[in-house]
């Protein structure tokens, strides 16, 4: 297990961490020199002992995982020259993709305390937003790209999304008509990403051929834009066995 000390961004949010209860910036990380420098195995250890709390007294990170989660660490908190060196884009988003039962939406529920305020983000089943369309139809699309904001200070801020087990999602119907809800998210989402910097992260169990058979050519094209990839091992086994 890597013991070394790895450092976020110099950042304005860097003077105000969030304020959430078990907050890894209050409780482990050093703050000096305008940063906060975190210790990789009292990351892992924090980790765990907070996935304890929210899935149950068995969870427990896999020392074959310690690698996949160094990567999400050092995207999380901004370390850019580490990003650099593991070939990791700070402006794109995550797409992390491994087997069923991997553990993909437990380590994002995880990761994102380690981001700062502006960037941490809420972990949404796909599917959860394909009941969404069906029941309030097209406005559905517009909360989760052009509405997808909230404010610090008084100024807007991208709402960041990891939209979870994308390509699971069945193709909804509002009032009779299809729409493949999560193909419509991520293309608004994509403009925004260009135009506001709008981050999105995603998780699935799909391959890229099979999400662009869900999706289309399109859509694979603006992902590899938008995305940081961020892969299990393929014989990852499954946790919730």
């Amino acid at each position: 297990m890597k013991d070394h000390s790895i450092k976020s961004a110099q950042a304005a949010s860097a003077s105000r961490p969030t304020r959430i209860i078990q907050s890894p910036y209050e409780q482990i990380a050093a703050f000096k020199g305008g940063v906060f420098h975190f210790n990789f195995q009292k990351s892992v250890l924090w980790m765990e002992e907070k996935g304890k709390m929210l899935f149950g007294d068995n969870f427990a990170i896999a020392p074959a995982d310690l690698n996949l989660i160094y990567k999400l660490l050092i995207y999380a908190i901004g370390d850019k020259e580490n990003a650099e060196r593991l070939g990791l884009n700070l402006r794109k988003g995550l797409l992390i993709s491994g087997p069923i039962g991997c553990g993909k939406s437990s380590l994002a529920r995880l990761i994102s305390y380690f981001c700062p305020r502006e960037k941490q983000f809420m972990v949404k089943p796909t599917r959860e937003i394909s009941f969404e369309f069906e029941k309030n139809g097209y406005s559905v699309i517009n909360h989760y790209s052009k509405g997808s904001y909230f404010r610090i200070g008084g100024l807007p801020v991208p709402k960041v999304y990891c939209f979870d087990d994308l390509g699971l999602e069945q193709t909804p119907k509002h009032f009779g008509n299809e729409c493949n809800v999560m193909a419509e998210i991520l293309l608004a989402r994509y403009d925004l990403f260009v135009a506001k910097r709008m981050l999105t992260h995603l998780t699935t169990n799909l391959s890229a051929s099979e999400l662009e058979a869900i999706y289309g050519n399109r859509i694979r094209s603006r992902m590899r834009e938008m995305f940081n990839l961020v892969a299990f091992d393929k014989a990852a086994k499954d946790k919730r066995v």
